[in-house]
This record gives structure tokens, C-alpha cells and sequence, in this order.
């Protein structure tokens, strides 16, 4: 027994470093950011935990206090990927009209499935243009990179709280 404790203190700590390994540079952090809102469990739920099982119906479901449904949340954040995706690619990105309202109000139930789709789709976009672009581009974009992953974390859990009102969300995918 003496020898089982001595074993666990002395490996205790390293057990500990595995489980926690932080990243270690900014492509690191830029893609923990991008993959824990995208499809890694984390401490918060993801993307595509958030929107999974859903029927077109519920996607458009609204509590009838002004809150966007789960369809309008998840077009918003495809909208907003895809912009800042394709600046960050070089590439001349939709137009914008400064009306941020139709980011949302543009969902259509009917497109419900290619909607979930495109959101996956668009975050895993973004994970390979990180992983493959060269240092000085990621720092150069590290501020707008890590806001991505801040505003995909903040709708996402809008999502989950609509799902919660709405009574379609298993709390134990995450958030009880």
C-alpha cells in the first residue's frame, strides 16, 4: 500500500501536465480557439454538439421576446466565417450592406440540414487555412482569428439557451 502511494504522488503531477497540455504557440492557441467552438469538447459546448438533432421546425422555433432562433444564430455565424474567411484568404468577401440584422433574418427553415452542413463546413474552413498559413500571416490576423473564436463561442450559447427554453436540449451534452 505504501508503495501504491508513493507510486501515485510521484506520477500524480505528470498524469496532471498530459491531461492539461496548453498549447505552446499561436497556431496552437488560434486553432484550440477555432476547434472548441468548432467540434472538441471543452469546458463549453460546441458548434455542431449545439445544433445536432434539431428538426427544421425546431431550428426556426422563437420564444416570442425578440431572442433569434437556433436556425438564425447558426446563419448568422456561417455569415460571419465566411466573411472574415475569405478576407483572411486574400479573397474579396460577399457584400455587406451594414445591415447586421439580416445576418440573421436571411435563415430559411427549409434549407435547415444544408444549413448545419455549411456551419461545419465553414469551421472546418477555417481550421485548414490556419493550420496551413505561415507565421507571419497568423499574426497578423491572431486579434481577428481569436474574436472568430469569442463570437462563435458567445452564439453558441445563445443557441444552447433557446434549445433550453424550448425544452430540446439534452443537458447532458453539456450544460445542465
Amino acid at each position: 500500500m505504501k508503495t501504491l502511494i508513493v507510486f501515485l504522488l510521484l506520477t500524480m503531477p505528470a498524469l496532471l501536465q498530459a491531461e492539461d497540455q496548453a498549447p505552446t504557440n499561436l497556431r496552437g492557441v488560434l486553432l484550440e480557439q477555432l476547434r472548441t467552438t468548432h467540434n472538441n469538447k471543452d469546458w463549453f459546448v460546441d458548434a455542431n454538439t449545439a445544433v445536432a438533432g434539431l428538426t427544421a421546425e425546431q431550428a426556426s422555433w422563437v420564444d416570442g421576446k425578440g431572442n433569434h432562433s437556433v436556425g438564425q444564430l447558426a446563419h448568422h455565424l456561417i455569415y460571419w466565417n465566411r466573411q472574415t474567411l475569405a478576407k483572411f484568404k486574400g479573397e474579396t468577401p460577399e457584400k455587406f450592406n451594414g445591415n447586421n440584422d439580416e445576418t440573421f433574418t436571411k435563415f430559411d427553415a427549409r434549407q435547415w440540414a444544408a444549413t448545419v452542413k455549411e456551419l461545419d463546413d465553414v469551421m472546418n474552413e477555417w481550421e485548414k487555412a490556419v493550420q496551413a498559413a505561415d507565421d507571419k500571416k497568423l499574426a497578423a490576423a491572431a486579434s481577428t482569428i481569436a474574436h472568430i473564436g469569442t463570437h462563435n463561442a458567445y452564439h453558441i450559447g445563445q443557441i444552447v439557451f433557446v434549445r433550453k427554453e424550448q425544452g430540446s436540449w439534452d443537458p447532458e451534452k453539456g450544460v445542465k
